[in-house]
């Protein structure tokens, strides 16, 4: 991995002074993200700083777990409110291949943790890849039947990805109802968690807790989603895949200026992705992302 230098990174005033000015505009959730967001020095110190601003109400973590033990209790304190926790494979070794080298025995730790101080909902996001990991949906959804989690089951997603090697690790999110049925399980709707997004929910009846499916490429939800991300190095993206971002980090200390900015990126937020149309090999309308999603805040 190649790391972009400190002084191309968002400090932490710089980060609150952005969310201060979004907060007078009626944002009231947050999400830190990554990459990993716990590899960022100090980060119960700008979770503590986010908290403070009036207006904010929640504030959640997506993080891969490895280093969620050690600090959970901590981050709880700061006022960090709820986790996703990244989790392909529940098989050590499997797990190390995915992640290049990862303890899933760290996460697994993590996860306890995050029950332990009580963060809620805790969510566990799977993105699903055909003949790597699609044997374990039993398995994921077994974890729902006595314990107060989300499983939430993601399309593999063609970000930052040149070429169509992507198809072979693509799986449609059928695969998961399929598996409820072959394994005796009732399913019925249940009522979105909070902070879902996008999922569709479901329970397995009788089970504490639930299972979404994100559908990203099969079934966009472009039409309903209000998100806006803020990257690392300080650029405003309106959408996960497109390559349209602004700079707003030069505008940090000029109120009037980073509205108008923000107001410009939700007004430019497209009708939707097309990742689809990667399946099928039609042209895309404008030119997707060339950022990984470790450098999107995907």
């Amino acid at each position: 991995m190649e790391f972009e230098p400190d002084e191309r990174i968002l400090s932490f005033g710089e980060i609150t002074e952005v969310v201060r000015v979004l907060a007078g505009l009626g944002v009231k959730k947050l999400r830190l993200t990554g990459g990993e967001p716990l590899v960022r020095k100090n980060l119960p110190q700008l979770v503590g700083m986010l908290s403070s601003i009036p207006g904010i109400e929640d504030i959640a973590l997506t993080t891969n777990g490895i280093f969620l033990a050690k600090k959970a209790e901590e981050l709880k304190r700061a006022g960090l409110t709820r986790v996703n926790i990244s989790l392909d494979s529940l098989k050590a070794d499997r797990f190390k291949m995915i992640t290049r080298g990862g303890d899933i025995r760290k996460v697994l730790e993590g996860l306890a943790a995050s029950e332990r101080v009580g963060f809620h909902p805790i969510k566990i996001n799977v993105v699903l890849m055909k003949s790597i990991n699609d044997d374990e949906i039993g398995q994921f959804l077994q974890m729902t039947l006595d314990r107060p989690l989300q499983i939430r089951f993601i399309e593999y997603m063609p970000i930052g990805h040149e070429g169509a090697d992507w198809k072979n690790k693509y799986l449609p999110l059928s695969a998961v109802l399929e598996r409820c049925s072959q394994m005796g399980w009732q399913v019925e709707e249940a009522e979105g968690v909070y902070g879902n997004g996008p999922s569709q929910n479901y329970r397995i009846q009788g089970a504490k807790g639930t299972f979404g499916l994100i559908h990203p490429v099969s079934d966009h939800f472009c039409e309903t989603c209000n998100r806006l991300r803020l990257t690392a190095d300080g650029n405003i993206k309106p959408c996960l895949y497109w390559s349209d971002e602004y700079n707003v980090r030069k505008w940090i200390g000029n109120e009037e200026a980073i509205k108008k900015l923000f107001f410009k990126a939700l007004g430019l937020k497209p009708q939707n992705h097309e990742m689809a149309k990667l399946l099928t090999r039609e042209s895309m309308s404008r030119q997707p992302t060339s950022r990984r999603m470790s450098q999107i805040g995907g």
